[in-house]
Formats: structure tokens, sequence, C-alpha cells
């Protein structure tokens, strides 16, 4: 649906964002952004007489209208890896997933670690026109571990996010620096929190893991993987508790990606309750799945699928503002690296789902809420005072969602080229219907 030189009315919603949860409501869309939200009555009177030829109508049908969602942790594998993912399929699974601005991780090939790459992406989706993407920039050049000239020639309005993605950095007295350079420039570090030297002492357990796996012995595959899991968890812990330190000496905005053991979650509240700008973000599939289940190599992700008790509390602190964002980390890859045991898996167009199922139905958590973490407070996070509300002059980046559609998961389906996710087969609630990116309609279903 073009809407140059036109206006849109999407009329019969029901409209929510974090301070909004109102039916028969309608929003009048002109050049890209919202010019007038209203109710069903007053748009009634604009689809008569003059100008209502240069309408165009879009009937909600009382579905939920709500302000697309903000991805602060996404990969499309572009440049070299786009045999999982590029720019334009992963546009396509966000728009399907309701998506209209994601951060892009740099563990790329080559890695992205110059402002000029980074906004040479930014200009590719921009040309695509599927939805925003800020192409994040890694904390030290080439994930060398050491080298963070770089960051000089940052600019937080280009670069807003530097991140080691998939990486740690392993020299505290690198990543100090580099966070007291990403300080001074307004610029937050993200930070995927691995203690690398646990990390390589669990590898050869899931390792083995995969080939009792191969060989049909789940028991011990179960066994291997609980060992791996108990290296990883501790591998999180002690990572997360030196950069919540490090960032604190800096003085830098620390977010911690993907936090998913209740002890991080700790870490995390107390250092924000001692006034440290600190942010975290937590994944669907940590809130949707534990580890507890029978293990599969599709279901390998890093860091792994915790305990009950872990995704619970996580739950609590999505509920009561304690975890800040919702962040998919999607990661797709092909068939043979999952068999491979490449860690991650497709999240986008399932995200909503599987929140609204786990957090809405199971939970108690109100559709305002649902919407503050993944609209509102990442676009807050990220200075993007234009977007995540549904509010006049705000952009017109909207999703559409029917609440009430029970759907059953099928990669092979996904706009994404990585097709494998972890609720292959599986009834989810919730689905998004239609996605509108700049007052365009990019998606429907």
């Amino acid at each position: 649906m073009e809407n140059t030189g036109r206006k849109t009315l999407i009329y019969n919603a029901r409209l929510v964002d974090e301070g909004m949860d109102k039916e028969k409501q309608a929003l009048l869309i002109s050049g890209g952004t919202i010019e007038k939200v209203m109710d069903n009555h007053e748009a009634a009177s604009l689809t008569t007489g003059a100008g209502s030829a240069d309408l165009d109508l879009f009937d909600a049908h009382g579905q939920i209208v709500m302000p697309a969602f903000i991805d602060m942790h996404a990969h499309f594998r572009d440049p070299g890896l786009t045999q999982k993912e590029d720019l334009e399929s992963g546009s396509r699974a966000a728009a399907a997933g309701g998506f209209g601005t994601l951060v892009l991780m740099p563990n790329t090939s080559p890695v992205v670690s110059t402002q000029e790459a980074a906004l040479a992406n930014d200009r590719r989706g921009h040309e695509i026109g599927l939805a925003d993407l800020f192409q994040s920039v890694s904390i030290t050049r080439d994930f060398d571990g050491k080298t963070i000239s770089h960051l000089d020639g940052l600019d937080s309005a280009s670069v807003p996010l530097i991140t080691e993605d998939g990486h740690e950095v392993q020299d505290s007295s690198v990543m100090l620096e580099a966070m007291k350079i990403a300080a001074k420039k307004n610029i937050i570090v993200s930070c995927h929190c691995e203690d690398p030297f646990l990390a390589a002492a669990a590898r050869p357990f899931r390792q083995a893991a995969l080939e009792k796996l191969a060989a049909g012995d789940r028991e011990e595959a179960a066994r291997l993987l609980a060992k791996a899991d108990e290296l990883l968890r501790l591998a999180e812990d002690v990572a997360t508790d030196r950069n919540i330190r490090l960032a604190a000496t800096a003085g830098c905005h620390l977010h911690l990606c993907h936090v998913s053991t209740a002890h991080c979650l700790e870490s995390a509240i107390r250092a924000k309750k001692a006034g440290q700008e600190l942010s975290l973000e937590v994944t669907p599939h940590h809130i949707g799945l534990t580890g507890e289940t029978q293990p599969d190599i599709f279901n390998i992700v890093n860091p792994p699928l915790r305990a009950e008790k872990d995704r619970q509390a996580l739950i609590e602190a999505l509920i009561n503002g304690e975890a800040d964002a919702v962040a998919t980390d999607h990661a797709p890859h092909t068939e043979q690296d999952k068999r491979n045991g490449s860690p991650g898996f497709s999240g986008l167009e399932t995200a909503l789902a599987v929140c609204f199922t786990n957090l809405v139905l199971d939970s108690g958590m109100s559709m305002q809420t649902l919407s503050a973490r993944m609209s509102a407070a990442p676009a807050r996070l990220l200075a993007l005072a234009d977007r995540g509300l549904i509010k006049e002059g705000y952009r017109a980046d909207l999703v559409v969602v029917d609440a009430e559609r029970v759907w059953t998961v099928h990669g092979a389906a996904f706009q994404s080229r990585g097709k494998f996710s972890p609720w292959e087969g599986k009834e989810l609630t919730g689905k998004v219907t239609a996605t509108f990116h700049g007052g365009k309609q990019v998606f429907s279903l």
C-alpha cells in the first residue's frame, strides 16, 4: 500500500501502547507519520466528502494495533555469511514479525569495525525499505581482543551501540578503556557476557553431546549437555559481574545481552538500584523454553536454555520492569550449520507469539507492558524519540496483531533464510497480520 501523495486511515482498531489500551479507535497517517488519533465515529466522517478519494482505508477488524517492535539484538549475517541471511531476507522476516527497527550485530565476515561499514549496511536497509537497520560496530577491531582505536571515529547518532557479541573482550584493561571511550561519546556498550575460558571448557562436552545425539543416545547427550550448561552458567555469571564493575568505573551505559540466569538478573538489578546506567534484554526463547526438555541439536543456543527457576525470574523481571526489553537474538543458520552445533535460531517471526503466549496469557502481563518491553523501552534506550508510541507526530511504524489466532510454527514458511525454530510444530497464540513502516504497508498475512 503506497502512501505517496495519499493518506491512510486505519480504523476499527484496538490501539495499544505502553500508556493506552482503547477499542474502536482509528489512526490517520500522512507522510509517513501519525497525523491524528481518533475514535471510529470521527474516522467515519473522513470517508465521505471532499478528500475521501485520496484516502486509503485499512479495516483492522477489531485487532490490536501497536507501535512496531524494536529489536536491540539481531543477526542478519551480511556481509559474508549471506547463505544464512542477508539484509533483504532479514528485513522481510522483520516485517513479518512486526519489527520496524533493528540493531544488527557485527559478527559478520568481515567483522563490522568501522562507522563507514556500519553506515553502508544502514543505507542498504533504507533502500530495501522494510525496516530501519542500525548496524552496530565491534568493540575491538575485527574481534582481535585488543585494538580499540577505531572507536575514536564513532558518532553516537550513527552508531548508537558497540558490542563484541558472540565473543567477550578477554582483557579487562582493554574493555575498561573501550567503555571509557563509549562513555565520552554517549554510546551504549552491549555485552555478550561469557567468560571465554569457561566457555572453552564447556565446548568438548557440547561436542560430545552432539555426537551422542547423532547416534541416538539422548540420555548420555542430556548428561553431557548438563555438564556444558553448568560451565556456561558460571561463564555468564562471572563475566556479567566483571562487566558491571568495569562499566561502573568507566561511567558508560552498559546493556546486558540475552540475560538468562537468575544470578545475572540479580546482579543487574542491584547495580540499577545503586544508580548505575544499566539496561538488560531478555529473549523470547529464554522466557518460553527451558533446558529441561529432551536435548535436540536444533535447540542449542548461547546462552543455553536455563532452568525453570531462571525462566520464572526473567518473566517476573519483565513484568515489573526490572528487565528493560525483549530482544530476539535472531540468529539464522543453514541446516548443516545447525547439525554441526552452531548455536542460535531464527526468532523474529515467532517473537510476538512467544511473548504473548508466555507473558500475557500464561503470566498475566498486560498488553501495555508488552508494548513497553518490545517498543517504547528500546526506543528510549536507543534515543529514538520519533517511535515506540502511538502519538500524533510519531512515525507510522505499526503492527497489527490478531490476539486470538492460534497457529502452528512451521519454519519452512519463514521469510528468514534460517528455517530452524525450537517451536517447530508447536502451537502459539497471537499472530502478526500486517506491518506498516513509515506509513507504508510492508507485510500482510
